[in-house]
């Protein structure tokens, strides 16, 4: 006798991926920078715990900066965060446009 019973297929693994009023604010940023010619290069992922919008100077180089949406954080520290190259955070809060500006001093220090 065969056995009709199939495998149960697997969900398919949730991705976390930025909204579009968010990658507005972010690519508006990219923008300043890439204008004043620090940035040159970006990529997107979509991972199953997090976004991640990496910055680079050049495409070959490890990532400036990355930019991190977590929703597993948004009741703790916040969901978004700026992590330097090294791996230390910059900045962490609930709202993006307020830890983008952790860049605005940097703009001052490009003038």
């Amino acid at each position: 006798m065969e056995s009709s019973i199939r495998p149960k297929a697997r969900p398919a693994p949730q991705q976390v991926h930025f909204t579009r009023q968010e990658l507005d604010q972010i690519l508006g940023l990219y923008g300043v920078f890439v204008a004043s010619g620090d940035w040159k290069d970006y990529a997107i992922d979509g991972l199953s715990d997090r976004a991640v919008f990496s910055v680079f100077r050049r495409a070959s180089e490890a990532p400036l900066y990355r930019i991190e949406k977590q929703p597993k954080l948004r009741t703790k520290q916040g969901a978004y965060s700026v992590v330097a190259m090294g791996g230390q955070i910059l900045k962490r809060g609930h709202d993006l446009g307020a830890v983008l500006k952790v860049f605005d001093r940097q703009k001052l220090k490009l003038v």
